[in-house]
């Protein structure tokens, strides 16, 4: 009950938040909450560590921005083309990488996305390091103007919220249960009768559809699609996020995404406004280190946070309510003794 109220709360505040905030910018936060969200689907509860998946987010981005700019397909349609080339990719990709466990299943992952980076630099369709430029918002059904940021704004947070719905129903159904138990104890999934390998190339397909929903949204977002998503530095970020908002989560990956997008976008603000309030000129550089700030992030969190903002919150309520049971239990034992 206390989730769904949570998750109302939530619901709520991103209804109301174009009007208090820069829309665009809040659809920037909301795609790379989804991106974290097919991430952590598969290194949180699934347990398999992708360094690849700049490969799907971009991708759907590019094949999305062709579509939409060049054969002028109707907005839906390309969102959609995006989305299935990242799942084909990902059926490629997880294909083979699966046939390796830990650091070689991630190298090779890395390795592979980087081949797409390449694609990407040397592609013609992508215009290389100018990216594609002036991608159209168009009109979704034909009905809806998505060159009004509000519109597109709603059209964007209910494609978050169903991506975000399918990842929770899929970690709470019996596939999900089998996920959670190939990331526990493989041989020991494998020795029940499950097909260990075919399970996680599904989730491995499906994260990577969800990343390319992120991807070729934000495309249509911003209007316009560079190298910098199909970077290894953009699967480190998605890993960053999901590591300092809670990894194993359903709302930490969200959290992260907006801690690191927030910090990314209005760290030069802020050392502008420490710069002008202490006298020091030095802050007025944060916005040239974001690199610096965010790594050092991450090492906090590897060191003091290791279960991210999420995972320590829900931990800190889990050993106080273990605490009023314990201290309940004591009462009862010493009434007991009392009336004996």
């Amino acid at each position: 009950m206390s989730k769904k109220i949570g998750y109302g709360i939530a619901l709520a505040l991103a209804l109301a938040a174009p009007f208090f905030g820069y829309p665009v910018f809040l659809m920037k936060l909301l795609c790379f909450a989804l991106f974290a969200c097919a991430f952590n689907l598969l290194i949180g509860f699934t347990g398999l560590l992708s360094f690849g998946h700049a490969a799907f987010f971009g991708s759907a981005g590019y094949v999305t921005g062709h579509l939409l700019t060049v054969v002028g397909l109707p907005t839906e349609l390309g969102i959609l083309a995006g989305v299935a080339a990242s799942a084909v990719l990902g059926l490629v990709v997880g294909s083979l990488a699966i046939r390796r466990q830990g650091i070689y299943f991630s190298m090779i992952t890395l390795a592979l996305a980087q081949m797409v980076y390449f694609a990407a630099l040397r592609s013609p369709y992508t215009h290389g390091e100018d990216g594609l430029q002036g991608v159209p918002r168009g009109r979704l059904f034909g009905v809806l103007d998505l060159g009004n940021d509000l519109t597109l704004y709603y059209v964007v947070l209910a494609i978050a919220v169903l991506g975000f719905a399918l990842i929770v129903r899929t970690v709470h159904s019996p596939f999900g249960q089998v996920l959670k138990a190939i990331k526990e104890n493989e041989p020991r999934a494998i020795s029940l009768g499950y097909d260990a390998d075919r399970y996680k190339l599904l989730a491995f397909v499906l994260s990577a559809a969800l990343t390319g929903l992120a991807g070729a949204t934000k495309t249509l977002v911003l209007g316009f699609e560079t190298l910098t998503d199909v970077h290894w530095t953009m699967s480190g970020l998605v890993v960053l996020m999901t590591l300092v908002g809670g990894m194993g989560t359903m709302a930490g990956p969200i959290i992260g995404a907006f801690v690191i997008v927030a910090l990314e976008n209005k760290l030069g603000d802020l050392g502008l406004w420490l710069s002008e309030t202490t006298g020091i000129a030095w802050f007025s550089t944060l916005g040239e280190s974001v690199g610096m700030v965010t790594g050092l992030i991450f090492i906090v969190c590897v060191l003091l946070f290791r279960r991210g903002i999420v995972g320590e919150i829900g931990a800190l309520l889990e050993r106080r309510a273990r605490a009023r049971r314990d201290a309940g239990a004591r009462m009862a034992v010493n009434k007991e003794r009392e009336v004996a």
